[in-house]
């Protein structure tokens, strides 16, 4: 989400997706860490291909959200929602 589509949000739709998009460190972890031995497995088992890079490419977006929410809390500090 860009910063333009958070200057169109009214306070309450930007309210609501803060506590949609809020990061939860610990799920987070433990997928991130399940990736990681599907991917050690998946080369330990001599099956490097595209489907050992699917996880990778999940380990990406597990790790890009919390800037996404960065992004919508300072928008929620700049209107004093917080």
């Amino acid at each position: 989400m860009d910063h333009k589509e958070l200057l169109e949000l009214t306070d309450k739709e930007l309210l609501e997706r803060a506590k949609i998009n809020k990061p939860s460190p610990i799920i987070d972890a433990f997928f991130i860490g399940f990736l990681v031995g599907v991917i050690i497995y998946s080369v330990a088992a001599n099956s490097w291909g595209f489907l050992t890079l699917i996880p990778l490419y999940f380990i990406y977006l597990f790790l890009k959200k919390p800037k996404k929410y960065e992004a919508l809390k300072k928008e929620l500090e700049k209107r004093n929602l917080h």
